[in-house]
C-alpha cells in the first residue's frame, strides 16, 4: 500500500535530496534538528507568526575549542537546535573569535575539550589567556552555559571546561544551566546539555516566533540544513556507530630484532566503502576487550555470562557486553567512586578522600577493573549494578599513515603494541595487541574515518613543511610526504624523527631514504637516544639546526608535531621558542608571541596525546 505523506511533491523531493547519502550519525543529527523544529512549532501553538520575527530573533553566540573535532560537532548541533528555536546564531572556533565582541555577546554557549595536563585545545589558547587576563571585560548581563569534553581516566578531567565556566562566572556572567562535564562517551550528555541550554535560552530571551522562516505553515523547508548548518554529507554510510569491516591487506612488523618496542605497519582495504580521508585524519578502530580478561572478571564477580543487559544501543549477554560495550581496562576516579559505594569498601573510600590525590594516582597506574574487584570484593553484586559503574568502551584512534592519492581505496596505520607486566599480571593494550596479533591478511577490522580539522597540510603546495614526529608519531608524516609527492607539490619537506636505537627502531627507514634520493624529502634529522652516551632527542636536533629552521619559518614554512603530549611536545615547544628568540633576535616574550602567531595562522599544528 502506498505510504501517504503530508508533504507536497516538491517538499518531498527536497527532503529526499537533502538526506540522500547521509551517514547514520548524520541522519541522527537531522532527527535532532527536526525534533527541535517540532518542539518549537508545538510551543508556538496557534499564535500567528509575526512577519518581522526573523528580524527580531535574539542573537546567540556559540564558541567551541576542539582538538579532534568533537566539540565542533556538538557546537554545530547546538546551532541547529537554536536556529530551529528561533535564534540568530553566530558559530565560531575560539581561534577565529574576536575577543572584542565578548562584552556585547549577551547569550553565549561554550563547548570545549581538554588536552594534555588540563589544557585547552591549541586553537582555544589565545581566547583562554585573554579571558583569564587583565583585559577581560566585566560580563554583567551575559548569560552562558559550558559543556566540557574530556576523559575521566585523566586527573584533570574536563579542566578546560571547568576553567571557562569558573572564569565567565567570576567576570559577572550568569549561568543558564550548570556546566556539564562529559566523558569519552559524550553523545548523550551533550544532547541533554543542548536541550537544557536551548530551553533556558528560550526562557530568558523569548524568541518572537520560534523557528520563524524555517518551520511554519506551507513554507516549511530545511533551509537551515541547506544553508550550511548541517555537517557536510559524507559519501560513505559508515561511521563510529556503524563501522566498515575493512579487510587486512598487510601486517608488517617494523621493529628490528632485539628492539624493546613492537611496532607494526598495518594496511587495510577500504574498497566498496566510499570512505575517504585526508593526511592528518585518524582511523577509528572499533575494539573489543580480551576474552580471557572478560571471563576472569565475570568469574570473580560470580555473575552469569549469559544473563542479558541493556546498553545504549541494544540488549546483549553480559559476556558480549563486557567484550564489546564497556571499558574494563581503564580505571578512573568516577569508576572507583561508584564501585566503592557498591562494595561498601571503607578502604577504597579512604583512597578517594580529599588529600589522597598522590596515592590515588599511584593506585590508578597499571591497574584495571579486575584488579579492583579482586582487591575490594563486593558481596552478591548484581549485573545491572556493576554495569552501572562502567563507562562505554570507546574506539581507538590511529593517525593515518598513508595518502589516499597514493593508495586508492586503502588506508595504512602505524601501531605500537602495548604489552607489560604490572601487579603480578600481564597487561595488553586493547586495540594495539588486537591489531598486532589478530589482524592477519584476509581478516577484517571494523573501522571508520575521524576527520582532524586541526592537522592539515597547507593549501599552498609551495609552502615548506617541517615535520617533528618521534616514535609512532611518524605516522601522519608518512602520509604528508606521500601526498606531497603524489601531487607533485614543489614545497620543501623537512623531517625530524627520533627513537631509541638506529638499528632496530628507524621506522620506515628505506622509504625515507628513497624519498631523500628522489627529492621528495629535502632534509631529515635523526635522534636515537640510546645510541649515544648523552641521550639525544628531537628537540636537541632542532636546536642544532636552529638557524636554518628559523629561516624556513621566515620563508612561510608550516610546522607540525605529532606524538607524546606530556614531555616531547612541551620540550619541542620550548625549543621552538628558544630558536626564534636566538635566531630572530627577539626577547623571550616576543619569541613566545611569534610562536603563538604561527598557531593562530595555522602554521604550527600539533596532534599530541
Amino acid at each position: 500500500m502506498q505510504e501517504t505523506t503530508p508533504l507536497t511533491a516538491q517538499q518531498a523531493q527536497l527532503l529526499s535530496q537533502l538526506v540522500q547519502g547521509l551517514s547514520t550519525e548524520q541522519l541522527a543529527w537531522v532527527r535532532g534538528f527536526l525534533a527541535g523544529i517540532n518542539h518549537s512549532v508545538k510551543q508556538a501553538g496557534t499564535q500567528a507568526p509575526a512577519a518581522t520575527a526573523s528580524a527580531a530573533a535574539p542573537q546567540l553566540t556559540i564558541l567551541y575549542g576542539s582538538q579532534t573535532g568533537h566539540a565542533q560537532e556538538v557546537a554545530e548541533h547546538a546551532k541547529a537546535r537554536a536556529v530551529a528555536a528561533g535564534f540568530k546564531v553566530d558559530l565560531f572556533a575560539m581561534g577565529d573569535y574576536k575577543a572584542s565582541r565578548l562584552k556585547n555577546d549577551k547569550l553565549l554557549l561554550v563547548a570545549v575539550s581538554t588536552q594534555g595536563e588540563g589544557e585547552p585545545p591549541d586553537d582555544a589558547r589565545d581566547f583562554y589567556e585573554f579571558l583569564h587576563g587583565e583585559k577581560a571585560p566585566k560580563l554583567q548581563g551575559t548569560r552562558f552555559a559550558v559543556l566540557g569534553l574530556g576523559d575521566s581516566s585523566y586527573e584533570k578531567f574536563c579542566q578546560a571546561g571547568k576553567d571557562f565556566d569558573t572564569r565567565l562566572a567570576a567576570l559577572g556572567a550568569e549561568r543558564l544551566v550548570n556546566r556539564v562535564d562529559s566523558d569519552v562517551d559524550y553523545d548523550a550528555p551533550a544532547e541533554r546539555w543542548i536541550e537544557e541550554a536551548v530551553e533556558a535560552l528560550k526562557r530568558v530571551a523569548a524568541p518572537a516566533t520560534a523557528g520563524a522562516g524555517n518551520a511554519t505553515g506551507d513554507g516549511f523547508s530545511l533551509a537551515a540544513l541547506a544553508s550550511g548548518v548541517a555537517p557536510a554529507a559524507a559519501a560513505s554510510q559508515y561511521s563510529r556507530k556503524h563501522p566498515f569491516e575493512a579487510t587486512v591487506l598487510e601486517n608488517i612488523k617494523l621493529s628490528g630484532r632485539g628492539s624493546s618496542k613492537e611496532v607494526h605497519h598495518v594496511e587495510l582495504s577500504l574498497e566498496g566503502s566510499g570512505l575517504t580521508y585526508e593526511p592528518g585524519d585518524a582511523l577509528g578502530v572499533v575494539v573489543k576487550n580480551d576474552d580471557t580478561l572478560v571471563d576472569d572478571l565475570i568469574d570473580t564477580l560470580a555473575l552469569d555470562p549469559q544473563a542479558t543487559t541493556t546498553t545504549q544501543d541494544s540488549t546483549l549477554t553480559l559476556r558480549d557486553a563486557f567484550l564489546r560495550a564497556y571499558d574494563i581496562t581503564t580505571l578512573s576516579r568516577a569508576f572507583l567512586e561508584k564501585y566503592a559505594a557498591l562494595a561498601e569498601s571503607t578502604e577504597l573510600k579512604a583512597l578517594l578522600a580529599v588529600g589522597n590525590e598522590a596515592a590515588l594516582r599511584d593506585y590508578l597506574y597499571g591497574r584495571d577493573v579486575l584488579d579492583v574487584v579482586r582487591q575490594f570484593p563486593a558481596r552478591k553484586v548484581k549485573a545491572a549494578e556493576f554495569v552501572g559503574t562502567l563507562r562505554t568502551l570507546q574506539p581507538r584512534l590511529y593517525s593515518i599513515a598513508s595518502s589516499l592519492a597514493a593508495n586508492p581505496e586503502a588506508v595504512h596505520i602505524t601501531v605500537g603494541a602495548v604489552r607489560y607486566d604490572s601487579h603480578g599480571r600481564a597487561r595488553r593494550g586493547v586495540a594495539s595487541t588486537y591489531l598486532a596479533d589478530i589482524a592477519r591478511e584476509g581478516e577484517t577490522v571494523p573501522v571508520y574515518i575521524e576527520a582532524n580539522r586541526n592537522f592539515k597540510l597547507p593549501g599552498d603546495t609551495n609552502a615548506p613543511v617541517i615535520m617533528i614526529g618521534p616514535g609512532t608519531g611518524i605516522a601522519p608524516f608518512r602520509a604528508f610526504v606521500e601526498e606531497r609527492q603524489a601531487l607533485d607539490a614543489p614545497g620543501k619537506n623537512w623531517l625530524f624523527f627520533g627513537d631509541r636505537n638506529f638499528r632496530t627502531d628507524f621506522l620506515y627507514q628505506r622509504e625515507w631514504q628513497r624519498y631523500v634520493k628522489d627529492g621528495a624529502l629535502n632534509k631529515i634529522d635523526l635522534a636515537f637516544s640510546r645510541d649515544t652516551e648523552d641521550k639525544v632527542y628531537v628537540q636537541h636536533r632542532m636546536r642544532e639546526q636552529g638557524k636554518e629552521l628559523y629561516a624556513w619559518l621566515q620563508e612561510g614554512a608550516h610546522l607540525y608535531v605529532c606524538g607524546d603530549a606530556d614531555q616531547m611536545a612541551r620540550d619541542v615547544n620550548t625549543a621552538l621558542v628558544d630558536i626564534v628568540a636566538e635566531h630572530g633576535g627577539l626577547a623571550a616574550d616576543a619569541a613566545a608571541e611569534y610562536v603563538k602567531t604561527l598557531q593562530r595562522e595555522k602554521r604550527y599544528q600539533r596532534d599530541v596525546y
